[in-house]
């Protein structure tokens, strides 16, 4: 088979499903077409439309294949996700969001259940952002569940699924904190085994295998050529990480902002992982443990962001007189997950809320960049990558900083899983306005975080 040209990238995000034709030779995306990722209320429980979503994807192939060809697809979605398939491959039981409280009710019983944090490197979270707190609970919730499932699905490999009727399970997204999987050893935890799931997992495989060609029914409904390959895909995080893997010999970090800020270290200092504060081990696409922290970035920009206006220099003076925004807005998250944060007075003006939350954010990245041992080069992918002034401050604090040119960097790591590709050439360093001064104000914010201002 010909090196493939044209990758089309299904890309479910936790606030948008997206679908991205990417050209190979420069990993730009041609072709884009999104589609909310709405939640559903029930019953049985606030789930995913993967059937809207399904239609949404077909639609957009067919498109994109009339319109450019395409030459192979991969898959990258969000983490916390797995997919119960029953006996004839569909649905045992709608796929919960993660963030429904639900399994709050049975944190109890499963606390009992997981396996600590030296098995796993996954930190106990709330709700269901565990994968497997949220089968517990699944099964718990539902008596005639277990009987149904035949077959359970990490989220990319669903779509995969439905585009090649083949299933597996990905090492990317079995290491992103669900307590299903050992990422020292390569292989799962103990607990698919104590909630009776231990051979209803789909096999593991890395995420660049190819998980077989498109069916004769997405071949007609899209135009496909049936020899179109599918790769096995990726969890979003280790989208944007992987081709940094590819093109760097040495120590870096990368920063990869969406809903999530999710700051994975490789090659980084020895660090001991504090799982209260939301550090974790993400597993890359190779199957290698990568040390990480994160927090709810993206989520708490669009609580506090207002209008959006450009600060001028006033606001840079106002905010530096004192005006910070503390941890935690979204609770239970995080290095500071017991804190309730905000801004510590009313912003004077809309551009100087603006300048006081991108700060908070690049403050908040800083510490998990130092939670999770990174050492080398930051890189900045999705996002906040075009946030001038969380760059600004991210630069002060760190001797390399860098801004990925795309828009996101999951569609381009995804395609990459198919694709040979260009070495991924170093960004140029971010130019620091004021380092003094912005080192001075995050002590300072530093200080009011840890209790040393009084």
């Amino acid at each position: 088979m010909t090196a493939p040209r044209h990758i089309a990238v299904i890309d479910i995000g936790k606030t948008n499903a997206k679908l991205a034709l990417v050209e190979a030779g420069n990993l730009t995306e041609i072709d884009v077409r999104t589609r909310p990722n709405t939640v559903r209320p029930g019953p049985p429980w606030p789930h995913f439309d993967l059937d809207g979503h399904w239609d949404f994807l077909l639609d957009g192939l067919a498109g994109m294949q009339a319109a450019h060809g395409i030459d192979a697809i991969s898959v990258t979605t969000h983490g916390a996700a797995a997919v119960l398939l029953d006996a004839e491959g569909g649905l045992a039981a709608p796929m919960l969001d993660y963030e429904h409280d639900g399994p709050g009710a049975s944190a109890a019983a499963y606390d009992a259940i997981r396996p600590p944090f030296a098995e796993t490197g996954s930190p106990r979270l709330p709700n269901g952002l565990n994968l497997g707190a949220q089968l517990h609970w699944m099964l718990t919730e539902d008596a005639g569940l277990a009987a149904r499932v035949a077959h359970v699905v990490t989220y990319p490999q669903y779509w995969g699924f439905r585009l090649t009727g083949a299933r597996a399970t990905d090492v990317s997204s079995l290491g992103c904190h669900t307590d299903l999987w050992n990422p020292w050893a390569g292989r799962f935890s103990s607990l698919p085994a104590r909630l009776g799931l231990a051979d209803r997992f789909a096999p593991a495989r890395h995420s660049s295998d190819v998980l077989g060609t498109v069916t004769a029914e997405v071949a007609a409904r899209t135009g496909l050529g049936r020899d179109t390959p599918v790769a096995c895909g990726i969890h979003d995080s280790n989208a944007s990480l992987y081709p940094h893997l590819l093109g760097r010999d040495a120590s870096f970090a990368i920063v990869s902002t969406g809903t999530w800020v999710v700051v994975m270290a490789v090659g980084g200092r020895p660090v001991d992982l504090d799982p209260a504060r939301d550090t974790l081990v993400n597993v890359s696409a190779r199957g290698e443990p990568v040390p990480s922290a994160r927090f709810m970035g993206g989520r708490e920009y669009e609580r506090l962001r207002g209008d959006g206006t450009a600060p001028t220099p006033q606001d840079r003076a106002a905010v530096l007189s004192g005006l910070h925004c503390l941890p935690a807005v979204e609770r239970g998250t995080g290095p500071f997950p017991a804190r309730h944060g905000g801004f510590t007075a009313e912003p004077p003006t809309e551009g100087a809320r603006t300048l006081a939350l991108a700060w908070y954010l690049a403050l908040m990245t800083d510490t998990c960049l130092t939670l999770a041992g990174a050492a080398g080069p930051v890189v900045v992918e999705g996002p906040f990558a075009r946030n001038p002034d969380y760059l600004d401050m991210l630069a002060a604090l760190h001797d390399r900083v860098e801004a990925s040119g795309s828009a996101t960097g999951t569609s381009a790591g995804a395609a990459m899983l198919v694709a040979p590709a260009p070495r991924v050439a170093a960004g140029p360093a971010i130019t620091c306005s004021d380092r003094r001064a912005l080192r001075a104000y995050a002590e300072r914010w530093r200080a009011r975080v840890e209790g040393r201002d009084g």
